[in-house]
């Protein structure tokens, strides 16, 4: 720009400030309207909120005002905050090192699911275009001590700043940030920078901890002399199913039709998840740890469950339709059947769920060890519901066919997450079916147990991913169903009439750790029988007892 003015590097933080604020955080201020008190008090502590963050943004920003390191910041912060921008408009998600995590975690096909033209037009008019205004500009720099001296006497004026807005308004200001503390998640670019500094921090302090084993003294229970045959328990992990609509736990719909008619079928109705997301939910669920003493770098260096029945010479096996298993089966034998093939079940460029029982009857009918197989599905992953089950298989219509979600109805996303379910009830419904058809032959089970459930546009959320402390009940209420042949209650010891009474006892992925250590006869000395949910039903432990 030959023919413009330097502008001094004053006038550059301003202004860049300022189109944080207003350009950047749409979501933010819309959340905040909705949330002040009325009338001029809450026009009055709105104008104190944006007036703090804005003289908070320029102290930063001129701290970090110098040639070579002005523009690179802006074009960072322009670029990922206009990304950020467009998930939080459009999904409601909010911006923290967990959010971070599922990005670093996620995969190909996940991403892809994620693009569309509204996400390109964010990126170039809220980032391309702010970042080339600013590479172009010319920035009128003075000597270093001039710079200095400037930025002493602007970031003088900020403090001052600050100090005077939040004092003047600080009973307001005090209770909105300490009664809300979702608007530190929603603020960008700050948001951005926090959530970087604590999954970077995550991940160094797990690179530095030595790998530790765990639970070195498990073994198999003596009960085990008395198996008379080989036994194949499958835990299937779900994505993004909800308790709300699934219809086995009094959804109206009748989501779950094929698993209604199972026999013998147990379903629990109050389960929590131990997070909102899959990459803290599966290694926490996996970890033992529980939810609250859940630490991430503790488990990512840490033997897990599956580890564990393995050293107790259960043979274990991970079958996976999503993105991974987040570290917790990286020592057992992986299976990635996502890339498959298969004409019918992958023909749409991903593989529905039902890839995950394919060989499934071989596999019982060579069985030579008692066996442990985990399915990871892709279940009802979002935005787009439509492609997590095969054309035509949609009992409730019409059905959102785009991942802009805003630009659907809800009823045509709840549709097709709906269908999801009922796809899920298909596949689960047939895993049953195929280890009944097997039980003469091997004992047989399986429990299903979602990672986190999903919002449909409650509170203007979408998706998951929601801070666990923030987050509604329905991306953390999930369903947990099981299923036992009759060889496998007597082996095992399973008192399927006394677990039914137990279907409204308050549960949560804390259980699983423990419940298949019990479950599977596994002694160690990590157990602990009060998180075993099937202990008060097997009658050798209360006769042991």
């Amino acid at each position: 720009m030959p023919n413009v003015k330097p502008l001094r590097t004053e006038w550059v933080t301003l202004l860049a400030s300022l189109y944080l604020l207003i350009g950047l955080n749409t979501f933010l201020w819309s959340h905040l309207k909705s949330i002040l008190p009325p009338g001029m008090v809450g026009l009055w502590l709105g104008l104190a909120f944006a007036v703090l963050m804005f003289f908070a943004f320029n102290l930063v920003l001129t701290l970090l005002a110098f040639r070579y390191v002005l523009k690179p910041v802006l074009v960072i912060l322009f670029m990922s905050g206009a990304g950020v921008a467009y998930f939080m408009n459009q999904y409601g998600v909010l911006i923290d090192a967990g959010m971070f995590r599922n990005v670093a975690e996620t995969n190909v096909a996940e991403v892809r699911d994620l693009l569309s033209i509204k996400c390109v037009l964010y990126i170039v008019l809220l980032g391309v275009l702010p970042s080339l205004l600013v590479w172009k500009v010319r920035i009128a720099y003075r000597p270093w001590h001039r710079e200095v001296l400037g930025k002493l006497v602007v970031g003088g004026a900020c403090v001052a700043a600050l100090g005077s807005v939040a004092l003047v308004n600080y009973q307001g200001l005090s209770s909105l940030l300490r009664n809300h503390h979702e608007l530190r998640l929603m603020l960008t670019p700050s948001n951005i920078v926090g959530a970087s500094i604590g999954y970077v921090s995550e991940q160094v302090g797990s690179a530095a901890r030595p790998f530790q084993a765990y639970a070195e003294d498990a073994h198999r229970d003596p009960a085990w002399q008395h198996h008379q045959r080989k036994s194949l328990t499958v835990l299937v992990v779900g994505e993004s199913a909800r308790a709300e609509n699934f219809g086995l736990l009094g959804y109206a719909r009748n989501t779950t039709p094929k698993l209604a008619r199972q026999q013998g079928l147990l379903s629990f109705t109050d389960v929590h998840s131990c997070g909102t997301e899959t990459a803290v939910s599966v290694p926490c669920m996996f970890s033992g740890m529980g939810r609250k003493g859940y630490d991430a770098r503790v488990a990512k260096n840490r033997e897990g469950l599956l580890d564990i029945l393995q050293r107790a010479g259960l043979a274990v096996q991970w079958r996976d339709n999503q993105s991974g298993c987040k570290g917790t089966c990286d020592r057992v034998q992986f299976i990635d059947v996502s890339k498959l093939k298969d004409p019918t079940l992958c023909a749409s460029g991903e593989c529905h769920d039902a890839i995950l029982l394919q060989g499934l009857a071989e596999l019982i009918d060579n069985l030579d060890k008692d066996t442990v197989l985990v399915l990871h599905q892709m279940g009802s992953h979002g935005p787009e519901y439509f492609k997590r089950y095969p054309a035509g298989s949609e009992p409730f219509q019409p059905v959102c066919r785009s991942n802009a979600l805003n630009q659907c109805s809800r009823e045509e996303i709840v549709n097709g997450y709906d269908n999801t379910l009922a796809y899920t009830d298909t596949v689960l419904s047939s895993l049953i079916d195929t280890l009944r058809s097997k039980q003469d032959k091997v004992d047989t089970a399986m429990i299903y147990l979602s990672d986190h459930g999903e919002s449909l546009g409650e509170y203007n959320l979408y998706l998951h991913g929601t801070p666990y402390a923030i987050a509604p009940d329905q991306q953390k209420h999930v369903p947990l169903l099981a299923w036992f042949s009759d060889s496998y209650r007597e082996d095992f010891g399973v008192d399927t009439a006394c677990m039914a009474k137990l279907r409204d006892a308050p549960l949560s992925q804390d259980n699983l750790f423990h419940s298949m250590l019990g479950l599977l006869q596994v002694r160690t000395g990590v157990y602990q029988q009060s998180l075993d949910m099937f202990a008060s039903c097997r009658p050798w432990l209360a006769a042991e007892r």
